[in-house]
């Protein structure tokens, strides 16, 4: 347990340390935030800073700290060590930048933010990209609480919890759609802190649930370097696409500029987007502790979360809380397996609808064109629903860090325009880099090809993208051209 308690420490001084030194760099001032000009009472509403927190914790969480965490486990505690440093020096630093990026260019989209500092091509990959993972989010944290219910209400049966879970599903949808045409703080505003609160509470029950019964113990780091996936699937990079959320994640730079619609000040941005981010990555450092110490280790492999996920991921956390805190558990399970992953869906299909609106240019006060926008969108998500849940997963993690990558590279010619250290969001863009691109030539709903191929073409890609945003950087002008920016704002 001594080195679940280490990373645990490091990963919030991490906030206090390295977060600081991040907003150093960036340096936020006294400067009007579109909250506060734009203020239209639909999206752009002035919230108080703790309830940007908790907002930002709920939206960016659901299901993602805690069903990756627990495919995580499946490595061994060495997933321990991405979740403390890739939230420290990736995921945060990705969250800071991002809302804070939005915050400086009337809150605008993920997308369009990049576009503004990557150029036009960029930004129409990324309104493609952001749209796609964001309603891919939305159906994800539908059809996972769905299937928790039914496996609360006791349908094991095949067909009767397939059609249950969808019954459910399209249950949940409906309620996006409200919650997605109204404005933020008719529901987000109101009940979500409540929520995050919860999550909060069952992260905290969970642990304590495992250090007070004896017969759990969480296994060391270095008694267990090594990789205990029963179906020897490779770390790299398998084990950073799969514990996306509780660590780094694209789908938070498509969250982030809720927020950032929403704040009264900038500096506030280090604790309600870092600080958020580090929230997520203890909840996910709480439930990969979980998957390693509750279950039996066969050989040294994790055979007993890999059986227990097999019965589904739903009912795997249901164990988990069952097993940690009894009848409390099974109650804290309904609220935060169902409740908090269904306030992360509605809000990833209120950003899709942000995105096509500030694409393609569509006043959002008018409700007749909010309509417009969120009845094919869910649509959308209620035909995604209906295929195969674990296949919808892998590719929304592949598209998750593909995206935090982008994002990631966005913030760094941002960094080089403004005359700061751009090798802050540099690194771990080339290392995001190295992982999305390997995992595409690796995995088998990807390119399936062989690691001997796969890991030297996903370094060298990576490699190429360093040295093609060096050449960049070095032929460009290191003076922003306010005006040029001013124009790709526009288009």
């Amino acid at each position: 347990m001594i080195s679940f308690v280490i990373c645990l420490l490091v990963l919030i001084a991490g906030y206090f340390l390295y977060g600081k030194l991040v907003e150093n760099i960036f340096h936020p001032d006294d400067r009007e935030t579109p909250a506060v000009r734009i203020d239209d009472g639909v999206d752009y509403v002035v919230m108080p800073q703790w309830k940007l927190f908790l907002v930002q914790l709920l939206n960016i969480a659901g299901l993602g700290p805690i069903f990756g965490a627990m495919q995580g486990a499946l490595w061994g505690p060495v997933v321990f060590l991405w979740i403390t440093f890739g939230t420290i020096f990736a995921g945060g630093v990705h969250d800071y930048f991002s809302g804070m990026l939005s915050e400086r260019n009337e809150g605008y989209s993920i997308s369009e933010v990049s576009g503004i500092y990557m150029g036009r091509v960029m930004k129409n990959i990324m309104r493609v990209v952001s749209v796609i993972l964001l309603v891919m989010v939305g159906t994800v944290f539908a059809v996972g609480p769905a299937g928790l219910i039914t496996t609360l209400l006791g349908e094991h049966g095949a067909s009767g919890f397939v059609v249950n879970t969808r019954a459910w599903s399209f249950i949940i949808l409906a309620y996006y759609f409200v919650a997605t045409f109204v404005s933020i703080d008719k529901i987000i505003g109101k009940i979500y802190p409540i929520f995050g609160i919860c999550l909060i509470i069952m992260a905290v029950g969970v642990i304590f649930g495992i250090y007070t019964n004896p017969a759990y113990t969480i296994p060391e780091i270095w008694n267990n370097f090594t990789n205990m996936h029963p179906s020897s699937t490779p770390i790299w990079a398998f084990m950073f696409i799969t514990v996306a959320c509780g660590a780094i994640s694209g789908f938070h730079s498509t969250q982030s500029p809720l927020m950032a619609r929403c704040m009264k000040s900038e500096k506030q941005g280090r604790f309600v987007f870092y600080g958020a981010m580090t929230a997520e990555g203890v909840i996910a450092l709480i439930w990969a502790a979980a998957g390693c110490a509750i279950y039996e280790k066969t050989g040294g492999l994790s055979t007993g979360l890999q059986q227990a996920l097999s019965m589904g991921q739903s009912a795997a956390i249901y164990d988990v809380c069952a097993k940690t805190m009894g009848g409390v558990g099974i109650a804290l399970a309904m609220i935060g397996v169902i409740v908090c992953p269904i306030t992360s869906g509605d809000t990833a299909f209120r950003s899709a609808r942000l995105t096509i609106a500030d694409w393609f240019g569509i006043d959002q006060n008018d409700w007749k064109k909010r309509l417009y926008l969120c009845v094919p969108l869910l649509c959308i998500g209620g035909l995604i629903s209906l295929l195969d849940y674990s296949v919808v997963w892998r590719y929304f993690s592949w598209t998750n860090q593909t995206l935090a990558m982008i994002v990631l590279w966005t913030a760094s010619m941002y960094l080089y325009m403004e005359k700061k250290n751009y090798w802050l969001t540099a690194v771990p863009a080339t290392f995001m880099s190295a992982v999305s691109m390997t995992y595409f030539f690796s995995a088998p709903e990807c390119l399936g090809l062989s690691s001997a191929i796969a890991y030297p073409v996903g370094l060298v890609i990576a490699a190429a993208f360093l040295a093609f945003f060096l050449f960049v950087i070095y032929k460009r002008d290191p003076k922003p051209d306010y005006s040029t920016l001013q124009k790709n704002r526009k288009k």
